[in-house]
């Protein structure tokens, strides 16, 4: 479901997106969601298939990925007689999860007021940081009232004995992590910081330079999220083995409400312009949803460096489930069965996401583009206002391409199937590493490089500092250029991006099911010759 709903509603919102921005923007100069553009109804209609649906199920999923992760190293662990209610601790975290984020929302609405532009980002960014405390302090309060002092656990064949601080430690850097790695996407991707002004500066010489900054932008975004992942990894296992991973996941998750509420602020204030601009409501007023809206640009980008923190997280403690299940000791990476899973596994992303997805996005937004393009040229009166266009057809252009290009990368998902049964599970073994390790990375890059484009674009619109008026108008030819590394863009951060931490997921989970069948009779191909 979470594919299906990021990959479909990916293509269907940027096929409209694209080509209203193309189309409306660039070729005919009118204002974005004017109503004599054709593609303004499926842009609007995009934004809740994609952004709201598609986000939401990626990190719903996520969440309920996490807690099986748990669930499944707490199964396969022993706890000892008096020591089961550990086990559960998962749900714990997930409970506690549930009241601080209840909590932050007063944070919101009764405690502080937001009475400038200038507020609104920071108080956003503020619900993140208070429920992360609350959180860690709500674990603190779990560990030490709820579990036993210390407990075992199965860690590849050894007992292992963990204190309950020792888990609360690793609860608490996932915790983090998942901030450390929010505020890093909201420093490259907001265009309050100098990194997203450079790229916007440098639409002064045309799209092509705006495409190169966007890239090496999104490209230096990778290396601290990278390197908090990698710490958080190396604590929890040190402290925890494959379960300290597992609950660091569920840690990273624990405030997920805040984060889907703060990821809806976007694409709410987005489509609330688009009313305000359709309904031929004041100046003023669209001032103030592209106000909103740059900020929830910036938070749907910290939600989609959570979800791909949490996405690394989650898939090594299933990969970890699955080592145990496929009553595997260890995996040789020179061993040469591993070593051509993983050189595959590292490709599969590419392919999955900039093979397919890429090119259904511009397949989509292709006939849109000639769909618009026409109704401009055929339609009498549509540039003047005296007619309407005919948008039904936009719409419709949008739903079957939606529905007919996610068909083809969908099966890209059930590649452990197929590896696992001809190949064997030290083959399978390096495909999930080699996804994992290529598919966060490009995702981060993905999504953070979009970001970028899209809130240059606006800090050029906006025009409100003097670097940004210089840029400036609406229209001119540093706009424009903006605009085209805006369309590059979406795609990326709004459907390729955020639908490869689903695909390494969903590998990770059918591993994890199918393993006992692989391990007994996996490697047909290898038996055969």
């Amino acid at each position: 479901m979470a594919l299906f709903g990021r990959v479909g509603g990916g293509i269907y919102t940027k096929a409209a997106d694209v080509g209203a921005d193309l189309v409306g923007k660039v070729e005919r100069n009118i204002p974005e969601d004017d109503p004599r553009n054709p593609a303004v109804i499926a842009d609007n209609v995009g934004d809740n298939v994609g952004d709201i649906a598609g986000m939401g199920s990626d990190l719903f999923g996520s969440y309920a990925e996490s807690s099986c992760a748990a669930l499944v190293v707490a199964s396969i662990s022993s706890f000892g007689v008096n020591h089961n209610f550990t086990g559960m601790c998962p749900l714990l975290i997930s409970s506690i999860g549930i009241i601080v984020c209840l909590l932050t929302t007063l944070f919101a609405t009764d405690f502080f007021e937001i009475k400038a532009v200038k507020e609104i980002e920071p108080a956003l960014k503020r619900q993140l940081i208070i429920s992360t405390v609350l959180m860690t302090i709500g674990i603190a309060l779990v560990s030490w009232l709820a579990l036993p002092p210390s407990f075992t656990i199965f860690s590849f064949g050894e007992q292992k004995e963990v204190k309950n601080w020792e888990l609360f430690f690793c609860v608490a850097i996932g915790l983090w992590a998942g901030l450390v790695i929010g505020f890093v996407t909201e420093y490259f991707t907001s265009n309050a910081y100098s990194p997203v002004q450079d790229v916007a500066d440098s639409c002064r010489t045309g799209a092509a330079t705006n495409v190169i900054f966007g890239l090496a932008l999104g490209y230096k975004s990778v290396i601290i999220p990278i390197f908090a992942i990698a710490i958080s990894i190396y604590v929890s296992f040190s402290l925890a083995a494959m379960y300290g991973i597992a609950v660091a996941a569920l840690g990273m998750l624990s405030t997920i409400a805040t984060g889907l509420a703060i990821d809806a602020y976007g694409p709410i204030s987005d489509n609330a312009g688009g009313i305000a601009e359709m309904a031929g409501m004041s100046h003023r007023i669209r001032e103030r949803t592209d106000a909103l809206d740059a900020a929830g640009n910036t938070t749907a980008a910290i939600g989609k460096g959570f979800a791909i923190g949490s996405a690394a997280l989650v898939s090594l403690a299933l990969f970890g489930a699955f080592v145990s299940r496929a009553a595997i000791t260890s995996v040789n990476v020179l061993s040469p069965k591993v070593f051509i899973g993983l050189i595959v596994g590292a490709m599969l992303p590419y392919w999955f996401s900039v093979t397919m997805t890429m090119k259904s996005v511009g397949s989509a937004a292709l006939k849109m583009v000639e769909e618009v393009r026409r109704q401009f040229n055929s339609i009498p009166g549509l540039m003047e206002g005296t007619t309407k266009p005919d948008y039904a057809t936009c719409v419709k252009i949008s739903t079957d391409a939606s529905i007919k290009e996610m068909i083809l990368p969908a099966p890209w998902s059930c590649s452990p199937l197929i590896v696992g049964t001809f190949f064997g599970v030290e083959t399978l073994s390096g495909v999930l590493a080699g996804a994992l390790v290529s598919g966060v990375q490009i995702a981060i890059s993905a999504s953070n490089t979009g970001g970028a484009w899209d809130n240059a674009k606006k800090y050029i619109e906006a025009g409100a500092s003097e670097h940004a008026k210089s840029l400036g108008p609406k229209g001119s030819d540093c706009h424009k250029a903006a605009v085209i590394g805006d369309t590059i863009g979406d795609p990326l951060k709004d459907t390729s991006g955020p639908s490869l931490n689903i695909l390494i997921k969903l590998m990770a989970v059918e591993s994890l099911v199918f393993a006992p069948f692989f391990a007994t009779h996996g490697g047909l191909l290898f038996k055969i010759f």
